[in-house]
């Protein structure tokens, strides 16, 4: 595996993170700080190698080092997780709990306000 590959594998993955997350940056490194949060644990730490990798290709007596079996289950982790992403389900998840905790919200205050009521010997 060369550092031509392991920049491509790098690059895929963060392509994918920019179009499934909406996470902007120049690079996987960058992305990762930005929205590594959004990533389950095990991935986050496959993408943090891809990353360190990529790093690492830049320097040929660093690519030897590498451990090619490794960065390849990384990076199919990687691509498995994020090219099941659906970003349409995951606005509309979004969207469903903010008015969820809305209605929450608002049904707790009702209740308050029904209960001062009651105690004031209003109702």
């Amino acid at each position: 595996m060369g550092a031509g590959t392991i920049q491509q594998m790098a690059n895929r993955v963060a392509a994918l993170m920019d179009e499934k997350l909406g996470v902007r940056g120049t690079d996987l490194s960058a992305k990762l700080k930005k929205g590594g949060r959004l990533l389950p644990h095990k991935v986050r730490v496959a993408a943090g190698k891809l990353a360190k990798a990529a790093e690492m290709s830049k320097n040929p007596k660093l690519v030897m080092q590498l451990d090619e079996g490794e960065l390849a289950e990384a990076y199919d982790l990687c691509v498995r997780h994020l090219g099941a992403i659906n970003r349409r389900e995951r606005r509309i998840g979004a969207l469903v709990g903010f008015l969820a905790s809305v209605a929450f919200g608002v049904l707790v205050l009702a209740g308050g306000v029904l209960l001062i009521l009651r105690w004031r010997g209003f109702i």
